[in-house]
């Protein structure tokens, strides 16, 4: 926290623009070394960069955010460069260069960030996610979360256990006082129950939180020559996979991500699934099988007027049975849903099917967006759980601290030390 650290915090070079951010105690003295006098804060000001020579690397709009008032929380200078490789690479010898400084860590802005009190970890962890987003949903899920919504939840939390631990701990000491009540377990236990349910019901929503983040697993398996392959590549309207008639074409599990009206839809084709003795192909089985399990939506295909076969489909997924081939056979009735690869049919029905399913996750609302969180809120309802369920006031007191504990430790409030070098890293440089 005492160095002054720099680095690029806009896209790609080259580019139009490319933002440089200087953030710590010498920063405006750095800035000033290349710039000279600095303008007005908040003002963007043109000013000519210089090198330590007086040599003109660029013109750049310079804009000043003294602390605390800035993204870290401290001194932060933004240099908004000509987006070239050779100008950010010539700036960068120039800080370098400079007593006190040193190129940013990834995610280092952003731990200063939480470190100066400006974001909690559930919105630095958001915000990481909102620059990642590839799609509208995912984007919409780090929205909710990256500017306090989802934080103020779990405070509000806290701060309800805090009370109800506050008033039993109140009748512990004090039992023999006038003006305490002799009893309060019927308000203090009440609300407890409610906000047990509260939890457990959110808990219930993590699956749509993954889902958003990592993507709906539609798994599409069958026999050998089903047409599996043939329909990952119209799906991705490309040649993903290879396809042959010969059987056991398909070896190992290939996948493509497709955008299904703004939500990450992600389709793993899989190789047949029959008894074989050629070991990769029994590789390849296994790894279908292991897909299928893992699976939200198994498309179960099978070629319309072939002889059955009969799948054990494990786990919690939905299975739409799909005939294909159905330009050589005629629609039947024992399968959700007949389709041709070759010709098209049904394929606009197929992905009109798939995302009525995959809007049934969310819709939109607060739901936990990591297993971190997840980790925490169940340690958390256990707690509570255990404090519903006990009979020692004491007991039941520490189960009540040890819940808002929990709470605190998803935000950061308490007790993370350990997660911040995980948590930051995955972030990119700049950031």
């Amino acid at each position: 926290m005492t160095d002054t650290i720099y680095a690029l915090s806009s896209g790609a070079l080259p580019a139009g623009v490319a933002v440089l951010r200087i953030s710590g105690p010498k920063a405006l003295d750095a800035a000033a070394a290349l710039v000279g006098p600095l303008p007005e804060q908040r003002k963007a000001v043109l000013r000519t960069v210089r090198d330590a020579q007086g040599q003109m690397i660029d013109q750049a709009l310079v804009l000043v955010f003294q602390a605390p008032a800035s993204f870290t929380g401290e001194d932060c200078v933004e240099l908004h460069l000509h987006g070239s490789r050779a100008v950010v690479a010539a700036v960068y010898r120039a800080l370098e260069a400079l007593p006190g400084l040193r190129l940013a860590e990834a995610g280092e802005f952003t731990r200063r960030a939480f470190e100066n009190g400006k974001r909690d970890l559930v919105e630095a962890e958001a915000l990481a996610d909102l620059v990642a987003s590839e799609t509208e949903m995912q984007r919409r899920l780090a929205v909710e979360q990256s500017f306090g919504g989802q934080s103020a939840l779990y405070m509000e939390w806290a701060q309800r256990l805090t009370k109800a631990r506050a008033l039993i701990e109140a009748e512990l000491d004090f039992a023999d006082e006038e003006d305490v009540p002799g009893s309060v377990s019927d308000q203090v236990w009440a609300e407890v129950g409610d906000l047990y349910l509260e939890v457990e019901q959110h808990l219930a929503e993590a699956k749509a939180g993954e889902i958003i983040r990592d993507g709906y697993k539609v798994a599409i398996v069958g026999p050998p020559n089903a047409g599996k392959s043939s329909l990952l590549n119209a799906l991705a309207k490309r040649d993903v996979a290879i396809v042959t008639d010969i059987a056991g074409t398909t070896r190992d599990v290939l996948h493509v991500d497709l955008d299904i009206d703004g939500y990450l839809v992600r389709f793993f084709d899989t190789a047949g699934i029959r008894e074989t003795d050629d070991v990769v192909e029994r590789e390849g089985v296994r790894r279908a099988k292991d897909t299928l399990e893992q699976a939200d939506l198994v498309l179960l295909l099978q070629e319309i007027d072939s002889d059955p076969q009969q799948f054990a489909v494990t786990g919690d997924a939905e299975v739409l049975k799909v005939g294909t081939k159905l330009d050589q056979h005629v629609h039947r009735t024992a399968y959700d849903l007949c389709i041709s690869t070759k010709t098209g049919d049904g394929l606009d029905k197929l992905r009109d099917l798939i995302a009525t399913k995959v809007k049934q996750t969310w819709s939109g609302g607060l739901v936990p967006g990591r297993q971190r969180h997840v980790h925490y809120l169940k340690e958390a309802s256990h707690f509570i759980q255990d404090a519903l369920n006990g009979t020692e006031l004491d007991v039941r007191a520490e189960n009540l601290r040890g819940a808002a504990t929990s709470l605190g430790r998803i935000t950061g409030r308490v007790d993370v030390e350990e997660l911040l070098g995980v948590i930051f890293s995955q972030f990119c440089i700049g950031k």
